[in-house]
């Protein structure tokens, strides 16, 4: 983990070296290709949601599977590099989130415990 300038923490691993310039770089293709494949799985998602065809939506989620699949591995190859991070969160804010959802539970349309047969 490192320190940023607010003084909280960076998840993260250290920074892949690319070169200051106008051209596109190593990290710049990757971002650009990682921002189609989460596009594109969402394109995909929606698609599932409207099929109708049974074939149609095989075929559709195979597709989806697939382009998911390299959209993870493009963020892992980013993460590796060091050119995604993340904040570190305090155990008392992740607490309190689960927490407040956790009260939501209560608004389900069915009880989890003794679900509708």
């Amino acid at each position: 983990m490192n320190q940023n300038p607010s003084g909280s923490q960076k998840i993260q691993n250290p920074q892949t070296q690319t070169p200051d310039s106008p051209l596109m770089n190593d990290r710049d293709y990757i971002n650009d290709m990682l921002a189609t494949e989460k596009y594109m799985t969402d394109s995909y998602c929606t698609a599932l949601n409207e099929a109708s065809h049974e074939g149609l939506y095989k075929d559709v989620q195979s597709i989806f599977n697939e382009t998911q699949d390299c959209q993870r591995n493009l963020f892992n190859v980013m993460f590796q590099k060091g050119w995604y991070s993340f904040d570190a969160v305090q155990q008392q804010t992740l607490d309190q989130s689960h927490q407040k959802f956790t009260g939501y539970s209560d608004q389900f349309p069915y009880n989890q415990n003794n679900p509708v047969s």
